[in-house]
């Protein structure tokens, strides 16, 4: 099994880089070849989004609304609370400007995929009834195969597959243990309680199909994102002093950083760079080919307008929801704070390093035991214990710290002997905080001048919740869509059963190596869409300028109009 997750583990981590220079350069080409329509045609996404244009009649399961809301509630997630964190805590502040730049290249990448979609996706009249099927189907499978050619139908069954397998995972299982981990830790509810309530309301969703779909997620989405912000705007509110030195410590660090667990220097600023943008990519979904699915089902007999909404997904994902969170970061200190913490030596996320803040510490690659005195290795500038890559400055063997840990760290078995040889199971000190917990430290830290630190953990506990929760509802209808692709209808159902089961199964075990393996077909299946994307460019040119010449959104107005003066709307 180790074996199993080390080859699962190594061969993401080949992907990553090039991936990374894939989607950048696209989203580069994109944006070029499409005359940068992110920032031309932004307001008319806006527009589209608020109904205004809807006609009840024109083909589909949703609204673009309801379609924008579902695409988000999949995109917008626990990377918003978790990826910025973990993007500042390696690269410093200067990571969160190369999360915008990779937002603005992703938008031209998202229109791209969503008007194509829309483009060639499968439009069937529902004669039976059954709203789990829905009577649209969508995605890049479809672009794939109708787009470039019966003799790419393999690539698109092997998209198809893998991102099917995805939803089960990343969007689904991994979802289920984030909330039934945070709940536990929270409030000591067993994870299997948690998993059963979350996998019934997963499942009373999505057995609705892609209208109850789009109906819950209309109101869950603008709510969870509205209190995540809300807090965030508090908080920066009772610090606004310090937001723009905040702006000027992102800028300045972009290229030149001085914070994080890297140190400074020019290697240094190609990691910032390169983490930022991997966070910001796999946070906005740009290019991955998942949003697409939900957007295929939009009422429109014009691509492009969908496409125009898709916009906004980048734009309200990272540049709006994940800037607040960084910012909140940055203007609370967090994310250079330590607060007290109780660790195994064993545990994953404890390591042993040589360095220091200023130089950026790096793994200890020795064998040798590292002798501790009152709390402080004996060899000053020599190795010593870390949580999440940072050293910690004093260990103790009590909760309160007022004992300091004297004795030994054998490197190899990981365990802590005192002065009389005992060993010591659980050892204390203030360690820096990363992930979902460095952003809970930063709300706490923000509102504990009102008073509400507590109320600033539990904003991040019911934003992580709720995140999770509509995550996995979004992704069981990219999953369906799939299996619809591959088997017909007849699999759908049984794909919603499994689906269920799997989101209780991720609830209570663990699921390090499903994550990975998610990651891995994820990764796979980016590389055929962004080809796909580039291929049918021209294709896409000719739908853009045909929309914003004939300008059909004049007359959809009017159809609006009608429908709700007759009450269709």
């Amino acid at each position: 099994m180790e074996l199993f997750e080390l080859v699962v583990g190594r061969i993401g981590d080949a992907l990553a880089y090039p991936l990374v220079i894939l989607l950048l350069g696209a989203g580069v080409f994109l944006t070029i070849k499409l005359g940068f329509i992110q920032f031309r045609k932004l307001g008319h996404g806006f527009a589209v989004a608020t109904g205004r244009y809807d006609d009840p009649d024109e083909p589909g399961d949703v609204s673009h609304f309801q379609a924008l809301t579902t695409a988000l509630s999949a995109t917008v997630g626990v990377g918003n609370i978790a990826g910025v964190a973990l993007a500042i805590h390696i690269g410093g502040p200067g990571a969160l400007f190369w999360m915008w730049v990779t937002a603005l290249l992703g938008m031209a990448t998202k229109y791209a995929e969503v008007t194509l979609a829309q483009q060639y996706r499968d439009v069937r009249v529902d004669e039976d009834g059954k709203a789990w099927e829905g009577s649209v189907s969508g995605g890049p499978m479809y672009y794939i195969e109708r787009g470039l050619g019966r003799k790419w139908k393999p690539v698109a069954m092997f998209f198809a597959f893998a991102l099917m397998l995805t939803s089960f995972m990343t969007g689904n299982a991994v979802q289920a243990n984030t909330v039934a981990t945070q709940v536990f830790d929270s409030f000591g509810i067993d994870p299997w309680i948690t998993g059963a309530i979350t996998a019934t309301i997963v499942g009373i969703v999505i057995l609705g199909g892609i209208s109850r779909i789009g109906r819950v997620t209309s109101i869950v989405a603008p709510v969870m994102a509205a209190i995540y912000v809300a807090g965030a705007l508090l908080i920066l509110a009772l610090n606004i002093g310090s937001v723009p030195a905040a702006f000027g410590r992102i800028f300045s660090e972009a290229f030149n950083p001085q914070s994080g667990v890297a140190g400074t220097g020019a290697g240094v600023f190609l990691l910032t760079m390169l983490y930022g943008v991997q966070r910001g990519l796999f946070s906005n979904e740009a290019g991955q080919g998942s949003a697409p699915i939900a957007h295929s089902a939009a009422k429109t007999d014009e691509p492009v307008s969908e496409g125009a909404v898709a916009l906004l997904e980048p734009f309200i994902d990272t540049i709006l929801i994940c800037t607040m969170t960084g910012l909140v970061l940055i203007t609370t200190g967090a994310f250079e704070a330590t607060a007290p913490a109780s660790f195994d030596l064993g545990a994953s996320n404890v390591s042993v390093v040589t360095g220091d803040r200023e130089a950026g510490f790096d793994d200890y690659l020795g064998d040798e035991a590292i002798a501790y005195n009152e709390g402080i290795p004996q060899v000053l500038d020599g190795p010593r214990v870390a949580r999440f890559n940072v050293g910690i400055d004093t260990l103790f063997v009590d909760e309160a710290q007022t004992r300091p840990f004297t004795g030994t760290i054998d490197t190899g078995s990981r365990a802590a002997l005192d002065a009389d040889g005992g060993v010591i199971e659980t050892l204390y000190g203030n360690t820096v905080r990363t992930s979902a917990p460095l952003t809970t430290l930063a709300f706490e830290r923000g509102l504990a001048p009102i008073g509400w630190s507590g109320l600033g953990g539990y904003i991040v506990l019911f934003s992580v919740i709720l995140f999770a929760i509509s995550t996995s509802i979004s992704w069981s209808y990219y999953g369906d869509r799939c299996a619809n692709y591959l088997f017909g209808k007849k699999a759908i159902l049984p794909f919603k059963g499994v689906f269920v089961v799997m989101h209780f199964v991720g609830a209570v075990l663990a699921v390090t190596t499903i994550w990975d393996l998610g990651d891995v077909a994820l990764s796979l299946v980016t590389i055929p869409n962004v080809i796909a994307l580039v291929v049918l460019s021209g294709t896409l040119k000719k739908l853009t300028d045909s929309y914003f010449d004939r300008k059909p959104w004049i007359e959809n107005e009017e159809a609006h109009k009608k429908a709700k003066a007759e009450g269709r709307l």
